[in-house]
């Protein structure tokens, strides 16, 4: 059975600004069907322009904006509330953390590619695409369809500014470096983090230095501050360091 964890999902370029417009949608209340019907007219002149097929790439975008940010697992549901609510009071320019987390949270698909990149950031100046894909497929499956879905995943970075594309090259090199030191955003990135991992549990200077989040340098934060700003408990402290896990609801 595909789960949570062994399933794509995520496999559309999703640029910034649709993200932006999806979130600004839902924090001006609109309902299901609203939101649905604005991303419908929004993405119209941008995506399967002209078809009438139910399942087009048009749909298939709008899903996976819908589930990030409106009606994804229930499970994510306060994440998702609380990360609506930095982004209402951050200015755009500090919205790249919250859309990487929350897309994080629902899709680990991302989280894999993200990582799978960030750890050859951290060997080398630059990668090429086959370098990412060989590596995603190993835990996805030697399918092309893992091809294509990582290098979309690998598009919508360059379009977010955290990677920078070599022109007509498959060739990829790092973007924009964020430091981050607000402590409530570091504890909702380090909780989005352990719902993108199965078992929902890590070392607390493993989350902070996670190769899935290379764009970001986070400054270091208590781990008592952590589990009082995320929904996580403090479970271990010893010579491996903090355990953090996820809270159940």
């Amino acid at each position: 059975m595909i789960d949570h964890f062994t399933q794509i999902g995520f496999d559309r370029q999703i640029l910034f600004e649709w993200l932006e417009y999806t979130v600004n949608l839902v924090l001006a209340g609109n309902s299901r069907q609203g939101v649905y019907a604005a991303l419908d007219e929004f993405l119209s002149d941008k995506l399967a322009v002209g078809s009438t097929a139910k399942r087009n790439a048009r749909d298939k975008t709008i899903t996976i904006l819908m589930r990030i940010w409106f009606d994804g697992m229930p499970e994510l549901e306060s994440l998702r509330a609380r990360g609506l609510e930095m982004i209402r009071q951050l200015p755009t320019e500090k919205h790249v953390p919250i859309h990487w987390g929350m897309s994080m949270a629902e899709y680990p698909f991302l989280k894999s590619v993200a990582a799978n990149v960030g750890r050859l950031l951290r060997l080398q100046d630059s990668m090429t695409s086959s370098q990412i894909q060989r590596r995603v497929r190993e835990k996805y499956g030697e399918r092309e369809t893992v091809s294509r879905a990582t290098q979309r995943v690998m598009y919508s970075f360059v379009d977010w500014g955290v990677l920078e594309k070599e022109g007509k090259t498959t060739v990829y090199r790092p973007g924009i470096i964020s430091h981050i030191d607000d402590p409530k955003l570091i504890a909702w990135l380090a909780e989005a983090l352990l719902h993108a991992n199965p078992d929902g549990r890590s070392l607390l200077n493993d989350l902070l230095q996670s190769p899935a989040l290379f764009p970001f340098i986070l400054k270091w934060v208590p781990p008592n501050v952590v589990e009082e700003l995320a929904h996580v408990q403090l479970a271990h402290q010893g010579l491996d360091g903090d355990l953090l896990i996820l809270r159940k609801n």
